[in-house]
């Protein structure tokens, strides 16, 4: 079950994005829609693939395609992606292309006299093969981090729509595979994005915001506690609420912190809102403007 209202899928809330990405001799529309990349102008990308690993150059679109689902379950994303609208991160197509020209350097060449022997028989054990071995190695790790970085340039350069909803996918893949692991990165991210909204929504210091992830039944807690310096708003959040609350915009709506989203829907759907810590959460019914733009929902009671 993914998180979200009723079992629906954590994006049931958000409208489809799109933005143009260049890729041949000219510039293709790349939509995301339903959870899911869409590339319209490679009906074919299979085929196209078949082709790229015979030797035929790929398309930066599949390239693309082939990034966001290598990322999809990556918590790195959720400490590289923004918090919020206020601090977008800006990385253009031109700051892409410039990173594949530069690279990390020339691969390391093979050192004078030593063969590639195969991995296991007579020659295995001697140092001229454990030598090879360790350089193959070396320029497997190399091309790995171009590849991971050149992969999170592209995607941070779709923008901030697509940002936010990676950040999503993220976080429900998470919210659904629990862990232990996963616990640290996703209170991270969560009190990351939260601290800026209780700051709107209270005035309070976002340094003062702590935030653990709830387990079991219900949507968690909010209570403030001290004063002053000692002042601490302290929230107990599902870690699902990143990806249906956070992700679809809902965070702050109408002065109330939402933290839960009962009946999922675009453009209308119905949430949970807390008016104060403390208190028991509202059943709001809120709406969006289905011709605003869709990178940033933006919810009314």
């Amino acid at each position: 079950m993914t998180p979200g209202g009723g079992g629906a899928p954590w994006f049931t809330c958000l409208p489809g994005c799109e933005t143009g990405v260049p890729c041949g001799t000219g510039r293709h529309t790349v939509r995301w829609e339903a959870g899911s990349l869409r590339l319209a102008s490679h009906p074919d990308a299979e085929g196209e693939l078949v082709l790229a690993a015979l030797g035929g150059e790929k398309a930066r679109c599949l390239e693309l395609a082939e990034a966001w689902a290598r990322h999809t379950g990556d918590l790195s994303v959720l400490a590289i992606w923004p918090r919020g609208a206020d601090d977008e991160i800006t990385v253009g197509w031109d700051d892409v292309i410039a990173a594949g020209q530069t690279g990390f350097g020339p691969r390391p060449a093979a050192a004078p006299g030593v063969m590639s022997p195969p991995q296991a028989g007579p020659l295995a054990g001697r140092p001229g093969a454990r030598v090879a071995a360790r350089q193959r190695q070396l320029q497997n790790e190399i091309l790995a981090a171009q590849r991971r970085r050149d992969d999170l340039l592209s995607l941070l350069a779709l923008g901030y729509g697509f940002q936010v909803r990676l950040i999503g996918q993220v976080a429900a893949a998470h919210a659904v595979a629990g862990g232990e692991q996963a616990r640290p990165a996703l209170v991270a991210a969560i009190a990351g994005r939260l601290a800026p909204v209780a700051e709107r929504w209270l005035g309070i210091d976002p340094d003062q915001v702590v935030v653990t992830v709830h387990h079991g039944p219900g949507w968690g807690s909010a209570e403030l506690t001290g004063r002053g310096s000692g002042r601490r708003l302290r929230v107990s959040l599902p870690a699902g609420w990143l990806a249906s609350v956070w992700a679809c915009g809902f965070a702050l709506t109408g002065r109330h912190l939402v933290v839960a989203v009962e009946r999922p829907g675009w453009p209308h759907a119905r949430v949970l809102g807390l008016r104060a810590p403390g208190t028991e959460p509202e059943l709001l019914d809120v709406h969006a403007d289905p011709g605003g733009p869709g990178n940033v929902p933006h919810w009314e009671i």
